[in-house]
């Protein structure tokens, strides 16, 4: 190999070498947002700073007037996410499975539900838009696979925090949800 093309090849490799770092530093602030990993699962405390995915102060858009929970992104390409629906004081919730959204039946609905220790979530299929399961984030819980309509999964939460979930199929068409509790 002559010298030229040596220094070509490095040159190469260091202005290659440069545009991954560049790219991957990018987009190191936005990459939990959108991947498996990362804080996407954890459970956390709600936050009532006042920022984020949720509803507002006021109460407005499903808030529950204590302030908004912030999902780190965890609702960007949820079509139907428009804030928490307070059911706090209620013993169970249902979520629909296979609900509009996603440019299909590729919902939860409602997507974001804030509840009170103890109080048990059942997530009913609607039959709609193929088979779907119900996936902690966090691993905690996890309904199987199911398209029958009627067919149920609950979860009863015990402790306070934020758990986010989803459908394995569906999930980067946006089918995602939290359980909020208080």
């Amino acid at each position: 190999m002559s010298r030229d093309s040596d220094l070509d090849r490095r040159t190469f490799l260091r202005a290659t070498a440069a545009a991954a770092l560049a790219g991957s530093t990018a987009l190191a602030g936005c990459s939990s947002a959108s991947s498996d990993a990362g804080n996407d699962g954890d459970t956390q405390a709600p936050d009532a700073s006042g920022g984020g995915d949720g509803g507002d102060s006021s109460g407005s858009n499903g808030g529950s007037g204590g302030g908004s929970t912030d999902f780190g992104g965890w609702f960007d390409d949820t079509s139907n996410f428009d804030g928490v629906v307070d059911e706090t004081g209620t013993e169970r919730v249902t979520v629909e499975v296979g609900a509009t959204g996603n440019d299909g039946n590729f919902a939860f609905d409602p997507p974001a539900i804030r509840v009170s220790e103890g109080t048990t979530v059942v997530w009913k299929w609607t039959g709609e838009g193929g088979s779907h399961d119900v996936v902690a984030a966090d691993g905690s819980f996890e309904a199987d696979l199911n398209g029958t309509a009627g067919h149920t999964f609950e979860h009863t939460f015990d402790a306070s925090g934020t758990t986010k979930y989803y459908c394995m199929p569906h999930k980067s068409m946006g089918m995602k949800g939290a359980v909020v509790v208080e």
